[in-house]
């Protein structure tokens, strides 16, 4: 029974004494990664009004709506639909030991897009334009025939858009408030970052992805050109993160070099991730793998943490 091979000790232990074997369908929105998408999402709202405008101001309420729409009903439902098709039976992204997925899960995980679509609505247009592109882009990604996460190329190209670039452009369009051309650049440069971190995350399942039948990313790059194409990727963002820069005129008497010195930060903690792994990879092992891939959602946490600072203060 789901319920038993799921109960157990901490948090998750919690969840189904409160809610029985319905836990499983929350388990597969994957809550543990909804830090990181409302922070990701967020970031275009404090770059948009400042943190305190976005925690206190006028446009508080309007962003925590569509940081709800987004992370929980967008996100949260694309994953819980992912897992209705994919079935996979070792970890995943996000969700350790996942159950079973229960019989509903597809129209759960539909529900609750569409759900966010309908909040979308009550939001400026931009992020409901936004929200409606990444709602196709989730169906064309997971759901079959089309299930495009198994073509090679094209699972990463709706991933790096999708999460790279338009999920702080939601953040930020939630205000109604025009993007100028150094914020667009900031926001784009999260694509290329995206399409860096994405095959990361298929390295430790190239295995069962390869079982499956899914041609993935990896699968066809190869673990030493996945890691190569990651490093370049990365490489490319934070050069598109200095062109903004440099567009945002820095200069001492603004604090130029202390933001600067936050960017250099975090693009060293990427080749902190990235050299080591490239050297190593030959001989890591599945779990090494996995660990490097959480290691470089760090380095993803420390970039939004030093645009925050970048451009935000």
């Amino acid at each position: 029974m789901t319920l038993a091979a799921g109960s157990g000790q901490g948090a998750r232990g919690i969840g189904y004494r409160l809610l029985g074997p319905r836990f499983d369908y929350l388990l597969h929105m994957r809550p543990v990664e909804w830090p990181i998408m409302a922070a990701h999402t967020a970031l275009g709202g404090i770059l948009a009004v400042g943190l305190e405008g976005a925690v206190t101001g006028a446009q508080a309420g309007p962003i925590a709506l569509g940081l709800f729409a987004w992370v929980v009903c967008l996100n949260g439902g694309t994953l819980a639909i992912n897992s209705a098709f994919d079935r996979d039976d070792g970890d995943i992204a996000y969700l350790k030991r996942p159950p079973p997925p229960p019989r509903h899960l597809f129209a759960f995980g539909l529900a609750a897009m569409v759900a966010g679509q309908l909040l979308a609505l009550l939001l400026p247009t931009g992020f409901a334009v936004a929200y409606a592109l990444c709602f196709v882009l989730s169906v064309l990604y997971s759901v079959p025939p089309a299930r495009l996460k198994a073509v090679a190329g094209a699972d990463w190209l709706i991933n790096m858009w999708g999460f790279g670039t338009l999920t702080p452009y939601a953040g930020w369009a939630v205000t109604g408030i025009a993007v100028p051309l150094p914020l667009a650049l900031v926001m784009l440069a999260f694509c290329p970052l995206f399409a860096s971190l994405y095959p990361l995350t298929q390295l430790y399942q190239l295995d069962e992805d390869a079982r499956r039948g899914d041609r993935t990313l990896a699968i066809r790059l190869g673990m030493t050109r996945s890691l190569d194409v990651a490093l370049g990727a990365a490489l490319v963002a934070f050069a598109v993160f200095a062109i903004a820069g440099t567009q945002s005129g820095w200069a001492a008497e603004q604090g130029g070099p202390r933001r600067w010195a936050a960017l250099a930060v975090a693009l060293a903690v990427w080749l902190a991730v990235l050299i080591p792994w490239r050297a190593r990879h030959a001989g890591m092992t599945s779990g090494q793998h996995q660990r490097g891939m959480y290691l470089a959602l760090a380095g993803w946490a420390v970039t939004d943490l030093a645009v925050a600072f970048a451009w935000g203060t």
